[in-house]
C-alpha cells in the first residue's frame, strides 16, 4: 500500500491538519485502521491524532482517494470529533466523560 498525500491545509483554531491522499493497493480496499495506522507513520504523527473521515474506491480500481483530519494531540481529537468517528477509528473516549454518561 502506497499513500501520496494530495494536499493538507492547516486548521490553528482546531488544532488540526485536514489531509487529503491518495492509495494505491494491490488488494481490497484497504481498512479504515490500516490507513489510519499508515497515514501516521508517514506524517510521523501518533495514530490516536489520526481521524480517517472518508475511504472512495471506484468499483473495479486499485486507487483510493481519502480524507483525513491530523490532529496535534488525541485531547484535541476527543474534545472536536464525534463519538461515532472516535468509535470508528478506534481512538477511546475519555475516561471522564465515560464515567459521567453511565451515571446519568
Amino acid at each position: 500500500m502506497e499513500i501520496d498525500i494530495i494536499s493538507e491545509d492547516e486548521n490553528p483554531m482546531l488544532h488540526r491538519t485536514d489531509v487529503r491522499f491518495e492509495i494505491v493497493h494491490d488488494d481490497a480496499t484497504p481498512s479504515r485502521l490500516s490507513v489510519r495506522d499508515s497515514l501516521a507513520a508517514k506524517l510521523n504523527k501518533d495514530s490516536a491524532e489520526v481521524v480517517v473521515h472518508e475511504l472512495d474506491t471506484k468499483f473495479g480500481m486499485r486507487k483510493t482517494v481519502g480524507y483525513a483530519k491530523v490532529y496535534e494531540s488525541p485531547d484535541f481529537a476527543r474534545d472536536i470529533e464525534q463519538d461515532y468517528m472516535l468509535d470508528r477509528n478506534k481512538i477511546e473516549a475519555e475516561e471522564g466523560a465515560e464515567a459521567e454518561a453511565e451515571e446519568a
